[in-house]
């Protein structure tokens, strides 16, 4: 058997403004059914390909297939599957919210007034905001807002999803809403792409993610993959010592693939580069000097540090 095409098949997408190169050489495959990141500086060329995907920019080359259909060949078919938010998208400051949602609704399902009462009240409830549903949109806050884009987003059931920041202006209890609805759609068959400057709660939202900058993509794998392709070799280590921390702080000074040392309390932190292996052999040669240990935590890069290390990089 064949295997099923991808619901996100980008292949070589290059963008120009004139002489500028937005997007260059991009090849990404996002399997059905995940919540796929995007991360990267501003000026990555994020923006650039979401609104490639989305059918409002026309690339220089390239070919990009949503669950198989082309959609510089396809795009009316290719726009009935797709779901695209970009960042703060407008609405209209004259209407209710349900009045909104009913009149896109209307735009691209049809049906009876009933009918599309029944799709908009389920979307409103998917985005926690069925209490809203006959406010005026002009007194909605910034992430209300974006709630009811992302509800607009769902009216006709689409199977690949591009979101292009749908957390911004959220306050934290609906970031975490937004996380569970969208993990919920995941699991019932819906492709993800998203970005987003919340870079610790994009990477605990999604199955996997992909890192660009300056038009070009550098890792793309499992949250931990892309953290280890690009993340800084130094790890934080804390080590809690019960007695004896002067002498402990001296024999791991002494040892190979160990950095400055710094004694804070009952606790040692040091900075390590060397593998998981050589971690375990510093922890058991504590143990075998008669230090007594109660804690080690590791600190890995964060995505945040990625970020930084990147843009560093490409100054």
């Amino acid at each position: 058997m064949s295997a099923p095409n991808p619901a996100i098949d980008i292949r070589e997408l290059r963008v120009d403004y004139g002489q500028f190169v937005a997007v260059n050489d991009l090849t990404l495959s996002v399997p059905e059914g995940q919540v796929f990141g995007l991360v990267g500086p501003n000026g990555a060329g994020k923006t650039s390909t979401f609104r490639v995907l989305a059918t409002l920019q026309t690339p220089t080359y390239g070919s990009v297939k949503l669950s198989g259909l082309d959609i510089s060949e396809e795009p009316e078919e290719a726009r009935r599957i797709l779901g695209y938010m970009p960042d703060l998208a407008p609405v209209p400051s004259d209407m209710k919210a349900w009045e909104f949602l009913d009149l896109s609704c209307e735009s691209f399902l049809g049906g009876s007034a009933a009918e599309r009462r029944s799709r908009w009240e389920e979307c409103l409830e998917q985005v926690q905001l069925a209490d809203r549903a006959k406010a005026m949109c002009k007194s909605l806050s910034r992430g209300q807002t974006q709630r009811l884009v992302l509800a607009r987003t769902l009216l006709h059931r689409p199977r690949v999803m591009v979101l292009d920041e749908p957390a911004s202006g959220m306050d934290p209890l609906s970031r975490r809403n937004l996380r569970l609805t969208l993990r919920q759609l995941a699991a019932q068959g819906t492709t993800i792409f998203i970005s987003s400057h919340i870079l610790g709660e994009l990477a605990e939202m999604c199955s996997s993610l992909c890192v660009m900058n300056r038009g070009a993509l550098l890792s793309s794998g499992t949250v931990d993959e892309v953290r280890q392709a690009l993340g800084r070799q130094q790890r934080g280590l804390t080590i809690a010592v019960i007695s004896r921390k002067e002498e402990a702080a001296e024999w791991l000074r002494s040892q190979p693939d160990v950095l400055e040392v710094e004694c804070h309390a009952e606790r040692l932190v040091l900075g390590y580069t060397g593998t998981q292996e050589g971690q375990s052999d510093l922890l058991e040669g504590l143990f075998r000097e008669g230090f007594r240990v109660s804690l080690c935590e590791e600190r890995k890069s964060s995505f945040e540090d990625i970020l930084i290390t990147v843009a560093e990089k490409n100054q």
